[in-house]
């Protein structure tokens, strides 16, 4: 089996770095926050050994990829347009792309808007939602201010300034350890964080940091994410949230629109991120006219390639194998 191979491409205006391994047809792995390519280590392997040619990019603003500036280059029009630029710089007549946190939309809105190029979509932990508008004069912020009630959505937290680059730099080991923590099984059921601060909390101080760390997590896996965003700053990642109210506005065109492509989903019991509940999973179920399976792993939260990394490449493959 031949090693990891890193590259990069120009796509869509930017030049994008990723990690390949094995042959066969097309798989693009999308990770999210806050993230790289090494999020999908295990899948890439278990891919590749399964016949498949894994590709796994550091998404626009993370890791070797560029990061722009502008907080509108971060649009799903534009990170949509990353992947379609990478599958055509790989000379890929098709490919099937999968995507976990905000690698989720990106994955889905590429299976929803180049239904010519993604033959399939799989989405981990970011449940797949029917295109929709809001009331004129309305913006996501305005709907997440509502749903924080008393409390502040970490998303709008993020958007504030430079009060997300802050806290996270102050000790960005911590950090990563609380987030991976807090958002996981390991923390057990109910004790997840659910995305809302006290009024002027910071993120940091509404995590759980623990002693240990988890299983699935190692020093050296710590290591690399560290060096990564001290190279890289922060800002990348964050204004993915700081273009919220620019996000349905891509959608528009596709309104009464839905996937007709084969589709997968996998999340974790306790996955309190984006709506992983009964109410989603059935939209999926009712909106999704080829779904192959929904696949709930009972114990697992927000981070399941790794929490459960045999289980998801098991079940990968065989969404693929059955296509």
């Amino acid at each position: 089996m031949n090693e990891l191979e890193h590259h990069t491409v120009d796509t869509n205006g930017i030049r994008m770095h990723f990690v390949a391994k094995g042959d066969g047809p097309l798989v693009v792995l999308c990770h999210g926050w806050p993230e790289s390519w090494y999020s999908w280590r295990h899948q890439i392997d278990a891919l590749a050994r399964a016949g498949y040619r894994a590709v796994a990019p550091d998404m626009r603003g993370y890791g070797r990829t560029s990061r722009p500036d502008e907080v509108a280059a971060y649009d799903l029009t534009h990170l949509v347009g990353d992947i379609v630029g990478l599958v055509e710089a790989l000379d890929a007549e098709t490919a099937v792309v999968v995507g976990h946190d905000w690698g989720g939309p990106v994955a889905w809105t590429s299976a929803l808007s180049r239904p010519d190029l993604f033959r399939a979509v799989a989405g981990l932990s970011v449940p797949y939602h029917p295109p929709l508008t809001l009331p004129d004069g309305v913006t996501m912020s305005d709907v997440l201010r509502t749903q924080a009630g008393d409390g502040d959505n970490y998303r709008l937290f993020f958007a504030d300034g430079r009060r997300a680059e802050d806290d996270f730099e102050k000790d960005i080991r911590r950090y990563l350890k609380g987030v991976l923590y807090s958002l996981s099984g390991d923390i057990g059921p109910g004790k997840q964080f659910d995305g809302i601060l006290k009024r002027g909390q910071d993120l940091s101080d509404a995590l759980t940091v623990p002693d240990q760390l988890p299983d699935w997590v190692s020093e050296a896996d710590l290591d690399f994410y560290v060096a990564e965003f001290e190279r890289t700053g922060l800002t990348g990642g964050f204004n993915y949230y700081r273009n919220l109210d620019g996000l349905l506005d891509c959608m528009a065109p596709f309104m009464g629109r839905t996937i007709e492509q084969p589709s997968f989903y996998i999340a974790g019991e306790f996955d309190p991120v984006a709506g992983n509940n009964p109410k989603s999973h059935q939209t999926m179920r009712d909106k999704l006219p080829d779904l192959r399976g929904l696949q709930v792993l009972p114990g697992a939260g927000h981070w399941i390639q790794r929490e459960r990394a045999a289980e998801v490449s098991e079940l990968l493959v065989g969404f693929l194998d059955g296509l």
